[in-house]
């Protein structure tokens, strides 16, 4: 687990689309971050042997993998195709030593819900044993309804902790996106009771709630009360990575290398002396 506040900080690969796995790594660094968040395609496109090699080398740490799921159907897979998916997965994040993997339930796709959920318990009940066997955390997102639809299902945390309360086991976790669960106003009011379900923090703001394609601005630009909620999640224990993900019209613009220090910069701010 990391300890300083700014080792803390990593950048999620779909931050830096065009880029390469490699290029994502090497400039990650360059700019100040000890930890990158790696998204599934680049890695692959990369190949996982030399990924692993470039991250020893350059020391950067991995603070997710993103993602495996898909298990209502929705991505037109089988739900034992989108299981064993999933366990590839697990087996490439333990090889990356990667902090968590991000699970993405899959929509509906014309399921019940109590039908969705019944998919997903079963699915997290067989990657949990996998993933606690070569010590991986499984991270759950949910997402904001408005831009929910082709990912998943759970659009709330109450709805994602009734999930994993029935799988009980202590490496089965969310993702807070405060991007997608941070546009309640109320949000820092109930952090303190999920905080220790907390595997991955991820960062990222707004003008405008979320309505089709996500549309993130840079840190600080929008709506996104983000210095506090960091506050508050830091207070109730917290110990865990921050990852920015920017993507979206109002960020598309700009120059990766300017997303980068601009987010670490106002990273930084948020703790101006190491936890």
């Amino acid at each position: 687990m990391p300890i300083t506040w700014m080792s803390r900080m990593a950048v999620s690969e779909l931050s830096t689309y065009r880029w390469s796995f490699e290029e994502d790594v090497l400039r990650y660094k360059e700019h100040g971050y000890q930890a990158i968040g790696v998204w599934r395609p680049k890695l692959s496109d990369c190949g996982e042997a030399k990924a692993r090699e470039l991250l020893l080398d350059q020391q950067m740490k991995v603070s997710s993998l993103n993602w495996a799921g898909g298990f209502t159907g929705s991505d037109g897979r089988s739900f034992q195709e989108s299981i064993h998916d999933a366990l590839d997965a697990i087996d490439a994040a333990a090889q990356l030593d990667a902090d968590c993997l991000v699970i993405l339930a899959g929509s509906r796709a014309g399921h019940t819900r109590n039908h969705a959920k019944r998919l997903l318990s079963q699915a997290l009940k067989v990657l949990s044993e996998a993933a606690q066997a070569v010590g991986i955390q499984l991270a759950v997102e949910p997402m904001h309804v408005g831009c929910a639809h082709e990912f998943t299902f759970l659009t709330s945390i109450p709805d994602t902790l009734d999930v994993i309360s029935g799988i009980a086991s202590s490496n089965c976790g969310i993702v807070f996106d405060c991007y997608h669960m941070a546009q309640d106003e109320n949000a820092i009011d109930w952090l303190p009771s999920i905080v220790p379900f907390i595997r991955l923090v991820q960062l990222g703001d707004s003008k405008r709630a979320p309505l089709g394609e996500q549309n993130r601005c840079l840190l600080g630009d929008g709506n996104v009360p983000l210095a506090a909620l960091v506050q508050t999640i830091e207070q109730y224990g917290y110990e865990g990575y921050y990852e920015v993900e920017l993507l979206g019209e109002d960020v598309e613009h700009y120059d990766y290398s300017e997303i980068l220090s601009q987010s670490l910069q106002t990273l930084a701010s948020y703790r101006s002396c190491d936890s």
